[in-house]
């Protein structure tokens, strides 16, 4: 239940520090309208550091169904709990989404733009091609997952391995994130997009479900051929 508890807050702090930087940017007449790429991507690697370094000693932080599977696959988590984690990362990504609606709901009201009202909860490809995009969310999923156990296999001072990894996850988002947004994380995509089509936004358009398997099926695959590559040169 205390690891339930832990995925489930974590993921859900993950979203709305998430998706809240990206209403602050996207939404008209806030204080961060139009602030740029720069503060999104900064906004999401603070997003993923801070709840992991909250919970990562109780449940490993993982908030991503993609590196739980991944986890699981090599031998790292036990898959008995797999169903249990990526629940609690479903439920928190939905409740952050809740969240981010409820404070900015006036911004949404004051914003045209259907596409990035979408945007503020799941991402959508900058150049729609599916072969490309799958690619683009695969590598980035790939880099994460193979940058975290090459993480966790440094010697670091207590807390410096999770700064690492928000370090990565800022790299990954200013480098690779302006093709797909860089979801690498299906939990994090879905579960809002859900919102999304569940909450009432006022003036939203359609949740783009065409899309929505990109997001999760390339993370798992980016996550699992991460994992393997990387005991396989390790």
């Amino acid at each position: 239940m205390v690891n339930f508890l832990a995925e489930m807050i974590g993921t859900m702090i993950l979203i709305y520090l998430g998706d809240g930087v990206v209403a602050n940017v996207v939404l008209k007449k806030t204080k961060g309208h139009n602030s740029g790429w720069m503060v999104i991507s900064s906004g999401w690697a603070f997003a993923v550091a801070i709840p992991a370094f909250i919970f990562g000693a109780t449940s490993g932080a993982h908030f991503n169904p993609a590196l739980t599977i991944a986890l699981a696959a090599i031998g790292d988590f036990p898959w008995s709990q797999v169903p249990m984690y990526i629940t609690a990362q479903m439920i928190g990504a939905f409740l952050g989404a809740v969240l981010v609606f409820l404070q900015y709901y006036n911004h949404f009201e004051e914003t045209e733009d259907k596409d990035g009202k979408l945007g503020v909860f799941c991402t959508g490809p900058a150049l729609r091609n599916s072969k490309f995009n799958f690619i683009s969310e695969f590598f980035g999923t790939f880099l994460l997952v193979f940058g975290i156990l090459g993480i966790g296999n440094v010697e670091m001072a207590n807390g410096l391995n999770t700064l690492a990894v928000g370090l990565l996850i800022w790299a990954i988002g200013l480098s690779s994130g302006g093709t797909t947004g860089y979801a690498i994380n299906p939990a994090r995509d879905l579960a809002p997009r859900i919102a999304h089509a569940i909450l009432p936004v006022p003036g939203k358009r359609d949740s783009d479900w065409k899309y929505a398997w990109i997001p999760v099926v390339a993370p798992i695959v980016g996550a699992l051929a991460g994992a393997f590559v990387f005991v396989t040169v390790f």
